[in-house]
């Protein structure tokens, strides 16, 4: 089995932090559980020197493991932007592609991994324009693969808590969600400040619940009003909203208008005490639902390090013996995928038996992308409204 990961950023490999990202120790994980002969993982970026730096972690991250995993990696020398091409073209056994690139060039590389016929997992957003997402899902329905969209918090346990109770009809007739989400500023400053221009906080990071209100409510996005600051970032060069407050007007299956308020940036402290700030908040008729989502009940502090709030349920490293595992709801929506993918080589399952119940397959997240769109179009027309198509 051949894995094809496109990118070797922070997300995939841990690259300019301590740890060692999520996807990577995800297919660690999948291994260590599966044990498939052969596995090869094939990682793929523009720079050569992103990929010097991906082997050194990733030479590590399987060290510390204890797992076995055959790995590649393209370009060999000097850059080159189209490298995941030449392979795409030149390995036809390459079963599966994760796909971890910034956000406007999802609809570039997924399409390129659909024409090869190849089943694909990318992380959010699935693309920024509703156009595009609908041509994949046409190729992809086409081509009988399967495509699934990396949003991770539908695996957090306060999530998934939220959407038992309201579909308990115990918190009632739903009123609104309010939700802030936020992170450091060494997000847009450092780490994505080659593409950060080409992106805002609202498609990056508030697309995930976007896409929570969709999964729990299956209600369906009628119009956005969208309002944004630059300021901060201006300081530093960077053409950039620090900050964007957007509302969505939804609407159920049983004709219920609700509201959710979002309100997210990315110039927190960069000595925060974690990486993200978020909560959400669930008011219906019948009770309310309160989710802080950076307070998972640790603190830790020492004469090294000012205080530190991790977030243990998203991906952890766990000392298991001599070795470190990872776990958590960032590990389980890739290990959804791989091991889905998984039994469509080994095994014959049925469709429903395939992939956990609240993955977000191209489909779904249609939907998030209508709305970080129109929300575009809000920020672009005086903050005005606008309705929203898909």
């Amino acid at each position: 089995m051949k894995i094809l990961v496109i990118g070797t950023g922070m997300y995939v490999t841990g690259r300019n932090t301590e740890g060692y990202g999520t996807i990577f120790p995800s297919i660690i994980e999948f291994q260590r559980i599966h044990k498939i002969k052969n596995l090869e993982v094939i990682f793929t970026a523009k720079n050569f020197s992103n990929v010097s730096k991906a082997k050194k972690k990733i030479s590590n991250a399987i060290k510390i493991s204890g797992v076995k995993i055959k790995t590649k990696f393209y370009p060999n020398s000097k850059n080159d932007n189209k490298s995941y091409i030449t392979i795409l073209n030149k390995d036809k056994n390459i079963k599966c592609a994760i796909v971890v690139v910034p956000d406007h060039l999802h609809y570039e590389v997924i399409n390129r991994c659909l024409d090869k016929n190849i089943h694909t997992l990318a992380v959010k957003p699935f693309t920024t324009k509703v156009d595009d997402a609908k041509k994949l899902i046409i190729k992809k329905n086409k081509r009988n693969l399967f495509g699934l969209v990396e949003f991770h918090k539908r695996f957090d346990k306060h999530n998934l808590l939220l959407k038992d109770k309201y579909e308990s009809k115990k918190l009632g007739d739903p009123l609104y969600f309010n939700v802030e989400y936020s992170q450091k500023k060494m997000i847009p400053e450092k780490v994505f400040k080659s593409w950060v221009e080409k992106t805002n906080i609202l498609q990056y990071l508030g697309i995930h619940y976007i896409d929570i209100v969709y999964f729990i409510t299956n209600a369906k996005p009628l119009r956005v009003i969208a309002m944004g600051q630059k300021k901060w970032l201006k300081t530093k060069k960077i053409n950039a909203y620090d900050s964007i407050q957007c509302m969505i007007e939804w609407k159920t299956k049983d004709n219920i208008k609700f509201n959710q308020t979002l309100v997210v940036n990315w110039i927190d402290p960069n000595n925060n005490s974690s990486m993200s700030y978020q909560k959400i908040k669930f008011c219906g008729t019948k009770g309310n639902y309160e989710s802080d989502q950076k307070k998972r009940g640790i603190r830790i502090v020492s004469d090294e390090r000012n205080l530190e709030e991790p977030n243990p349920d998203f991906c952890q490293m766990f000392r298991a013996g001599d070795s470190q595992t990872w776990s958590g709801y960032g590990v389980n929506s890739v290990l959804n995928f791989l091991s889905g993918i998984k039994k469509t080589l080994f095994k014959k399952e049925h469709y429903s038996k395939i992939f956990a119940p609240n993955s977000a397959h191209f489909e779904d997240a249609l939907v998030s992308t209508a709305v970080i769109e129109a929300a575009e179009k809000s920020l672009k027309n005086k903050s005005k409204w606008q309705k929203i198509k898909i």
